[in-house]
């Protein structure tokens, strides 16, 4: 069956390709043909070889009630989170309980749905690092459980086969961590131990699966005994985060000031060549959002929307 009737079938696929990614659940309602197109692999690395595939950024952010004084905008009640997406391409937004728990939610931007995956296994597991490998596994390492005690464990999440598979425990404990995915392996940085209790240490281990073994890092990683919670890979092989009004290369070579308008960044996300950094632009005021060139070291200011100016707890960059 032709994709498009009374078309030859690559010509079919070069209009299919051209379909924006937030329009691929309806285009997949189509028919039977233009489902099975789109949910193959093939059609993302075609779409990507012809230049039509698009970088997005995902965060996981509070929910601002419309009701609310935002004049100090204190949270009497536990903030709910969504996703939000924000495409650095076009400027443009779009929308998407504090208790721990092992549950595993998987959303499909081509049919635009959640479904339940496996749960993690283990212990319930808080304030983990995480990160996938861009193509088809998250892992996860650190974090404590529900006494607290800090974790050595890690696992990794196949999301194509729905599986977890454990992972070799790293040589310390890593409360707080952060993870990032660089040069090929998986990255759990800084954090501390149960007996070090918010006294963050500045080391880090790294997963190579290609040997399935951890490899440690140097001890002065981080540089100072700091949250690593903005460390991320810049896309250009170096790893960046903020320190002190300053987004620093974790290598030494390059560092510069944030934007006059914000006061500190809670969140930097890599982005292909760029920093997405969101913070707060004062106290009891909304959260503002700046994209930092890796390449030109200038920064652009994000026009954000009110309902977009949440707190953001994490974010990662993906390509559709």
């Amino acid at each position: 069956m032709d994709l498009i009737p009374g078309l030859p079938n690559d010509v079919g696929l070069e209009c299919l390709i051209r379909v924006p990614y937030n329009h691929f659940s309806s285009a997949a309602s189509v028919c039977r043909s233009w489902k099975s197109e789109i949910d193959l692999p093939l059609f993302r690395n075609h779409r990507k070889s012809a230049g039509m595939s698009r970088r997005i950024v995902v965060m996981v952010q509070s929910r601002l009630d419309s009701n609310m004084n935002h004049g100090l905008r204190k949270y009497i009640t536990t903030p709910v989170y969504r996703l939000s997406v924000y495409e650095p391409e076009t400027g443009d937004w779009d929308p998407g309980n504090w208790e721990a728990s092992n549950f595993v939610f998987v959303y499909n931007f081509v049919s635009t749905t959640w479904r339940r995956g496996p749960d993690m296994p283990g212990s319930t597991r808080s304030f983990f690092g995480c990160a996938s490998d861009n193509d088809r596994r998250v892992f996860v390492g650190g974090g404590h459980d529900n006494e607290k005690n800090a974790l050595r464990s890690g696992m990794m999440y196949d999301v194509a086969d729905d599986i977890w598979v454990i992972l070799p425990d790293m040589a310390d404990e890593r409360d707080e961590c952060k993870g990032a995915f660089h040069r090929g392996k998986f990255y759990v940085i800084g954090g501390y131990n149960t007996s070090m209790q918010g006294n963050f240490g500045t080391s880090a281990e790294a997963f190579d699966v290609s040997t399935w073994r951890w490899e440690k890092k140097e001890d002065e990683f981080l540089g100072t005994d700091t949250c690593p919670r903005t460390c991320v890979d810049g896309g250009d092989d170096v790893m960046y985060m903020y320190q002190d009004g300053v987004i620093v290369a974790l290598d030494h070579s390059f560092k510069t000031r944030i934007p006059k308008d914000l006061d500190r960044v809670h969140c930097v996300i890599g982005c292909e060549g760029r920093l997405l950094a969101v913070g707060s632009v004062g106290f009891g005021k909304s959260h503002g959002v700046y994209v930092l060139d890796l390449k030109s070291h200038t920064w652009k200011k994000v026009e954000t929307p009110e309902e977009y100016s949440g707190h953001v707890q994490s974010g990662c960059c993906l390509e559709i």
